[in-house]
């Protein structure tokens, strides 16, 4: 069935799962948003946003060479306790952004952290491409807002698709983290060399 993208967006904001799994959960539920939030409420995902709040200073260091030492990722990824720390799926998701950063290698952590310069400049070459093409004004704007999606997936990595599923984004997989796991998780900084280039980085 068709999922109303509205329903999904409410849905999101009620419980603060990720977007594949408020569409899975409404498709579970034949668009009933109420019966969609308990399903998530049952698969724990909607308890996720909960802990965000909780203070991570536990977690790792983890890195990663690709294609034969040309590229290197090195990140900080956190968690609540030293327990969690040690976990072998903790460490898988540590080890799979590392994957994604080097594949993708994001020019951001997270859309926040896009410079308004750099944000007014993309949406100023989008309006005058909208309008060169001869788009009406009364659409620009929303031409202008769906292309800067498409930005934020390119160049953050919280947005990106995750590169082993393409229909989660690299944020669903932590909160899927999150919510098996039981504690906060947040990607806290990440570094990216590539021989020969600047170094890319991100921090809080």
């Amino acid at each position: 069935m068709e999922i109303d993208a509205q329903k999904v967006k409410r849905l999101r904001e009620k419980t603060s799962a990720g977007v594949m799994d408020c569409k899975s959960a409404l498709k579970e539920a034949g668009g009933d948003e109420e019966k969609a939030a308990d399903f998530l409420r049952e698969k724990g995902l909607a308890t996720a946003a909960k802990k965000a709040g909780r203070e991570a200073s536990e977690g790792v260091i983890d890195s990663y060479i690709h294609l034969g030492g040309k590229v290197g990722v090195l990140l900080e990824l956190n968690c609540e306790t030293d327990f969690v720390a040690k976990n072998e799926e903790f460490k898988r998701l540590a080890r799979d952004i590392c994957l994604q950063i080097a594949a993708q290698q994001p020019s951001y952590l997270r859309k926040e952290e896009v410079p308004e310069g750099v944000l007014e400049k993309e949406k100023e070459i989008i309006r005058k491409q909208a309008l060169n093409e001869g788009k009406p004004e009364k659409v620009v704007e929303k031409i202008v807002e769906g292309k800067m999606e498409k930005y934020f997936q390119e160049n953050c990595l919280l947005e990106q698709p995750f590169v082993k599923d393409e229909e989660k984004t690299v944020n669903d997989i932590v909160v899927e983290a999150v919510a098996k796991l039981g504690e906060n998780i947040v990607v806290r900084r990440y570094s990216c060399f590539q021989l020969g280039e600047s170094l890319k980085s991100t921090s809080d």
